[in-house]
């Protein structure tokens, strides 16, 4: 069921960020015919083909020019996926992108996820395919998530630089653990402060990792770094609550975003990790004001960009180890 719920939302969001890239324009749907037709379309090498036509009437090109993704998992088994975008030649329109997944004993799978436009039928195939492969492929969807994410994570940077290969902008991975200053820190009378206005006295809450114990802190100094384009790591958190209603199952879903120079310190179930060492399925702890306990959400993406010339801040208090930063448990420095 979690994994379920992940891989909806993933898809989802994936499918949302690239119809907001304002660089495409919206394709024709996939129809129920074109989707079974295309989940029969091969590529002749996957290591060396990154373009092929099919009856002079469909394009398969490889998605961004990306290479495979090969991915391990816990019991050693190595699966590879290949992304190719199915283009219509007449209109060059986007129809969906083709997945080619192949096990570690050479099985090829695949499946077709359609463009964002196409009827709600064509998706429920989609999902019914991609199950069936996980039945026979363990993880398959959680393996296929992870790859969504990253891509999900490529539109992203693609759509707020405007298409613009940010890639030659210079941003500084310095030795400065902070913040940038809108990051809201909790405070231990229950309000949320930004980052940049709190001062020397003020009390914030923080919290044990192990018996989740919330006391109060109090601030030392607020530590101000200079402005530079520093490095950015930004993480998204979900969290999704499932519970019955009138006999129905029914999901809550709750969300947090958290920023911070790539080298913070975070704690994962895995052990402290810098910000930019987290992974994609790594579970945190963050706080819940109203409930006034902690609760598990997981990383569905992760992102690391320049944030522009900024300055970035740190606290130092007199205690604890913690301290709550965007409702996200953070270490101290």
């Amino acid at each position: 069921m979690k994994k379920t719920l992940l891989f909806f939302l993933i898809t989802f969001l994936f499918l949302k960020t690239y119809a907001a890239d304002t660089t495409k324009v919206n394709p024709r749907p996939l129809t129920m015919a074109e989707y079974d037709k295309a989940k029969t379309f091969t590529i002749k090498d996957l290591d060396k083909d990154t373009y092929a036509k099919v009856e002079n009437t469909y394009i398969l090109d490889r998605y961004e020019l990306r290479k495979p993704y090969f991915i391990t998992g816990d019991d050693g088994l190595k699966k590879r996926i290949d992304l190719y975008k199915l283009v219509a030649k007449d209109g060059m329109h986007e129809l969906g992108t083709l997945i080619y997944y192949t096990n570690e004993k050479g099985k090829l799978y695949t499946a077709l996820q359609p463009n964002f436009t196409a009827d709600g039928k064509v998706w429920e195939k989609y999902f019914e395919d991609i199950h069936a492969i996980d039945k026979e492929e363990k993880n398959f969807v959680l393996k296929l998530s992870y790859v969504l994410s990253k891509e999900m994570s490529f539109q992203l940077f693609k759509a707020i630089n405007k298409g613009k290969d940010m890639r030659s902008e210079s941003s500084t991975y310095g030795s400065d653990i902070c913040f940038p200053g809108d990051q809201e820190v909790a405070m231990f009378d229950g309000s949320a402060k930004p980052l940049s206005e709190i001062k020397a006295g003020d009390q914030v809450i923080t919290i044990d990792p192990v018996t989740q114990k919330q006391t109060a802190v109090t601030v030392k100094q607020l530590v101000q770094h200079e402005a530079k384009n520093y490095a950015i790591t930004k993480l998204l958190l979900i969290s999704a609550t499932p519970y019955l209603i009138n006999d129905k199952q029914d999901v809550q879903l709750s969300s947090k975003v958290l920023q911070a120079t790539p080298n913070h310190p975070m704690l994962t179930i895995n052990g402290h990790k810098k910000m930019s060492e987290v992974l994609i399925g790594d579970e945190v702890l963050c706080f819940d004001e109203k409930a006034k306990s902690c609760k598990t959400f997981t990383v569905i993406n992760r992102t690391e960009t320049a944030g522009g010339v900024q300055k970035v801040y740190n606290i130092e208090v007199n205690g604890g180890s913690t301290f709550i930063m965007n409702d996200v448990m953070v270490l101290q420095k």
